[in-house]
């Protein structure tokens, strides 16, 4: 299969650019479990973001009736255009930017370049089931414990919203140009918050701030933005954010949008 994805890259005519994350999945059954995991049925609104080279696409139209792709890359676009045209819906663009369709399904191989923005736009939308993949080291982010160094503003932000679970690790060696690091599928199931806050900007607000200054105080960050006055003190502002479970980090989003409040 390795050496057919080479033909196929040949034949389309591009050079797979590591700025994009132009790493083709090879192996047909690794693409078979990933479909298989979001457990399709055929009036399943599915979407796909970056088909590349059809791999999962292919497996996709056999399942769904409604089947949606996003490709930024114009020969990459013409390529699946012409190949399955007929069986899917497919949107040129840069899928950070453009709005999504409606689907209850999303199916993807996410570059990592735009992991990050795909997944917490992905959260803004009403769906069933997401099954991605990334990164492994990215997919540690989005399940990381409280404490550890990967965990992130993404963990906290996946945990707020749904349920998420690594499926399987996936060797490099599955990819063609081979990637220097293995990747990893991964389960996003929408869900009520466990926990809810007064005011969900603040809560992000707070989250993303704390997150991008993780080295500093809490307070520190907090005051250098903004988001809270010189004077207020509250003694979990001493804390860095690493050390906060999302739910501590929810009292303090509340705690802090009441003395925002408050202030005259």
């Amino acid at each position: 299969m390795n050496e057919e994805i080479s033909s196929i890259i040949s034949g389309v005519g591009i050079i797979p650019k590591k700025s994009k994350g132009q790493n083709f999945l090879t192996d047909e059954y690794v693409a078979q479990r990933h479909v298989d995991y979001a457990d399709i049925v055929p009036k399943d609104r599915v979407l796909e973001i970056g088909p590349g080279l059809g791999i999962l696409t292919n497996i996709l139209i056999k399942k769904s009736e409604n089947v949606t792709c996003i490709e930024l890359d114009e020969a990459l676009a013409d390529y699946i255009s012409r190949i399955y045209g007929k069986n899917i819906t497919l949107i040129r663009g840069d899928a950070v930017k453009i709005d999504f369709p409606p689907f209850d399904k999303f199916v993807s191989n996410l570059p990592y370049s735009v992991s990050t923005p795909i997944i917490f736009k992905l959260l803004e939308h009403k769906f069933k089931r997401a099954v991605i993949m990334v990164q492994k080291e990215f997919a540690e982010r989005m399940v990381a414990d409280v404490g550890l160094p990967s965990y992130s503003r993404l963990t906290v932000g996946i945990y707020y919203k749904a349920d998420c679970r690594i499926l399987e690790t996936i060797p490099a060696s599955k990819f063609n140009p081979k990637p220097k690091v293995d990747s990893a599928l991964v389960e996003i199931v929408p869900r009520p918050s466990p926990f809810k806050v007064l005011d969900e900007d603040m809560f992000f607000k707070i989250v993303e701030t704390s997150f991008n200054h993780r080295r500093k105080k809490i307070g520190t960050s907090l005051k250098l933005a903004g988001i809270i006055p010189k004077g207020v003190n509250l003694p979990i502002l001493n804390n860095r954010i690493e050390t906060l479970s999302p739910e501590e980090i929810g009292q303090l989003s509340d705690d802090i949008f009441e003395l925002v409040k408050s202030c005259p």
